[in-house]
């Protein structure tokens, strides 16, 4: 059976000399197909690079007083940082600078010169230096480039150029796309790229003469090669058209194409027509995603509301950034970006789901083990439950994935976090340790094959992440090279491997009160109460540490007859409160109830007996009642 492969490609960027989370977006959708792919059994070529010729660059260069190439090399090694701090697996960076793309350009150049689909004429007309783009004068808006993301003015500009055949390929591609549905995605690009066609295209000007940063025609050196035609060359110099025929019957065409929308009009018209022209197969997908979006505009370094990633790395880490893309925003649409909602997402599925999954079942573990996980015995229904799940969320994932419908394989993961953390709480470890250690054997070995199946799946998004769990686990090797096949089967975690207790996955990250805002009210409006104790603030608020705890032993206190001694179980923790409402509960009553906790009181001896926190209640006369939440959370989940 020949080798499966896998192509995908991000756009080459643009030297632009302030990065922005909008450069991350792409690539990191792009890594986590790449790592999906690799994990599925592919042979993968991901290509990503820089597009660094062009008048644009050419007049920044001569501002600063450099050569275009002194004045991009800098900034590509930034967007070589920033790949390396986000580990993003590229297997190729592609520079349009380098020899080898030139001599593939002008090759492609000189073979569709003699096809006779590039002829030599004057343009005069319309052309937007920062967008490197040619516009007819019925596109323009007040005059200006009508690219939403400029429209700053454009300049008339008149001279000899030689022009590449568009039109004479709209009928053959407007069939593709007709015959090939999943050519354009998704639907809503495909709609526009079609009226696009439909409305007339025009002949393309492929060469300038006005300035010399680029790659000269071969046939005509006066002339530079219009930098569209140059860099969207680059997916066939790094696929090995003319260098490495071998690698480019492996790889070419290629699988998938990951753009902006801004750029699709150039992806999947003059870049398919290049194609035919050349007579090569076209990609088999072009994707045009959305917008980030902040204070409902996309970001851009025009507006002056860019984003700096590497300041949100250096801040949260590269996982919880990788994840909040992934996760946050749906694959195609423009999302929404903002630092409190980054943070969000890091407390609530990374911090409290995922890490509190693998700390607790840890803890337990070193309890109850040594930190040796154990041989199942027999499997039970709530077992079962769970395996049947890990199996629904492992097709679910994949057919996301294949689908590019990554933020939902995404959520299929944490529906298998919560799944686990609801698993523990209905299997009750604490108690089994005492009445039942083979049942409590099966329970710690379900939750570390399912950690280990976690492990795999967020492989492709965090892989950061995923190793340093698959380390703790006790597993050799990296997750990168697992495959998702060995997920189809229950059992894989070897019992009698030795686990390491570690410092927590994802550290909370507290809001400081300053990032909030308070409204200020009269002191006769805050005083209604007539028993109203004093005033706090958010930040004295911020010191009591609430918890939810589960009651899991309930009696009298020995000593005193209004209390109760309780042993409630506090994520991985088990510890004593004695509280006085004996009054009002009896024992039998509180087990197996969920309650809230002050859990950072300082621990007291109450008439004898140690009490590690207080419980919440409300009272009004004699009437008293827990507090307890009003729907399902599990044990250590934090009040706030």
């Amino acid at each position: 059976m020949s080798e499966k492969t896998y192509c995908l490609s991000t756009p080459i960027y643009y030297p632009s000399d302030k990065l922005h989370i909008g450069h991350s977006y792409t690539t990191t959708i792009a890594d986590a197909i790449a790592r999906y792919r690799r994990m599925s059994g592919y042979k993968v070529l991901f290509m990503t690079g820089s597009d660094e010729h062009g008048q644009k660059i050419e007049r920044k260069a001569k501002e600063k007083g450099v050569t275009p190439l002194e004045y991009v090399d800098p900034i590509v090694d930034s967007f070589k940082e920033l790949w390396r701090m986000l580990n993003i697996s590229y297997d190729d960076f592609i520079r349009t600078t380098e020899p080898r793309h030139q001599k593939v350009v002008q090759e492609i150049f000189r073979r569709i010169w003699e096809k006779g689909d590039i002829y030599k004429s004057e343009y005069e007309g319309w052309y937007c230096t920062p967008c490197e783009t040619f516009w007819l004068e019925r596109q323009l808006i007040d005059g200006k480039c009508p690219n939403p993301d400029c429209g700053r003015p454009v300049e008339l500009t008149k001279e000899e150029s030689y022009f590449f055949r568009l039109s004479k390929y709209a009928d053959r591609l407007l069939e593709h796309i007709e015959t090939h549905p999943e050519f354009i995605r998704p639907e809503s690009r495909k709609n526009e790229m079609v009226a696009f066609i439909k409305s007339g295209l025009e002949d393309l000007c492929i060469s300038r003469t006005t300035f010399d940063w680029g790659i000269p025609v071969p046939i005509d050196e006066g002339h530079v090669i219009y930098v569209w035609f140059d860099a969207l060359s680059n997916y066939l110099t790094s696929a090995g058209l003319f260098q490495d025929e071998e690698r480019f019957a492996q790889f070419w065409p290629a699988d998938l194409h990951l753009v902006g929308k801004e750029i699709m009009r150039f992806h999947t018209i003059i870049w398919p027509i290049m194609l035919m022209a050349l007579d090569l197969p076209l990609p088999k997908t072009v994707f045009g995603h959305g917008w980030l979006v902040l204070d409902g505009g996309k970001m851009s370094k025009s507006k002056g509301n860019v984003i700096d990633p590497i300041e949100l790395i250096n801040e949260f880490g590269a996982d919880p950034l990788r994840y909040f893309l992934l996760r946050e925003i749906s694959f195609g649409s423009d999302g929404n970006f903002s630092r409190e909602a980054l943070i969000k997402r890091l407390n609530a599925d990374l911090a409290n789901d995922l890490g509190n999954l693998l700390h607790r079942s840890t803890a337990m573990l070193g309890k109850y083990y040594d930190f040796i996980v154990p041989e199942p015995g027999a499997y039970q229904e709530l077992d079962l439950k769970l395996q049947t799940l890990a199996r629904e969320v492992l097709d679910n994932y994949r057919t996301y994935f294949d689908n590019l419908e990554i933020n939902d394989a995404v959520a299929e993961v944490w529906r298998l976090i919560a799944a686990a953390n609801k698993y523990i709480d209905e299997s009750a470890p604490w108690v089994l340790a005492k009445t039942d250690r083979e049942r409590l054997a099966t329970v710690m070995y379900t939750l570390f094959e399912t950690l280990r199946q976690v492990a795999v799946l967020i492989g492709p998004l965090m892989p950061a992440t995923a190793d340093k769990m698959w380390s703790l686990l006790g597993l050799s090797g990296s997750v990168q090279d697992c495959r998702f096949n060995q997920l189809e089967a229950w059992g894989g975690y070897p019992a009698g491997t030795k686990v390491t207790q570690g410092p927590p996955l994802f550290p909370r990250v507290e809001v400081e009160s300053a990032d909030k805002e308070e409204t200020p009210v009269t002191t006769e409006a805050a005083q209604t109460l007539s028993d109203l104790k004093e005033e706090i603030t958010i930040d004295d608020f911020a010191k009591l540490d609430l918890r939810v705890a589960k009651i899991i032993k309930a009696e009298p206190h020995p000593n005193a007859d209004r209390l109760l001694k309780l042993q409630v179980q506090v994520g991985p923790e088990e510890r004593q409160i004695v509280a006085g409402i004996a009054e009002h509960y009896k024992p039998e009553e509180l087990i197996g109830k969920t309650i809230v906790i002050v859990a950072n009181l300082k621990p007291a001896k109450l008439r004898g007996e140690i009490s590690q926190g207080m419980l919440l209640a409300a009272s009004a006369g004699d009437q008293l009642a827990l507090i307890t939440p009003e729907k399902e959370i599990p044990s250590g989940g934090r009040v706030k």
